[in-house]
């Protein structure tokens, strides 16, 4: 059976569109996509590896490398301790509307 051509973004849009569910679903996950990026981008532009940090914040390596590679979701407290090592901290700021 030969596979089935789909456009990504388009099936997105189409689901969006259908599912208020998971239209906030996807929006909710965009943000944590979103935060975990910038935690990589410090990490590398610290110059510091998934071993260095994982021995900072007394986590495995592989515990970093499922984040980065988003296959598990840190717990805000985890997510905290990665930033605090990396000399950074979570803030909550009012948005501009």
């Amino acid at each position: 059976m030969p596979f089935e051509q789909l456009n990504v973004q388009e099936e997105i849009k189409k689901r969006k569109s259908t599912s208020k569910e998971f239209e906030q679903l996807w929006e909710d996950s965009r943000e944590e996509y979103r935060l975990i990026g910038e935690m990589i981008c410090i990490r590398k532009k610290e110059k510091m590896t998934q071993s260095q940090l994982a021995e900072l914040t007394g986590s495995r390596q592989q515990v970093i490398s499922r984040i980065e590679k988003r296959e598990n979701s840190p717990s805000l407290r985890i997510f905290c301790n990665i930033l605090q090592a990396l000399g950074y901290e979570l803030q909550i700021v009012k948005r501009q509307c």
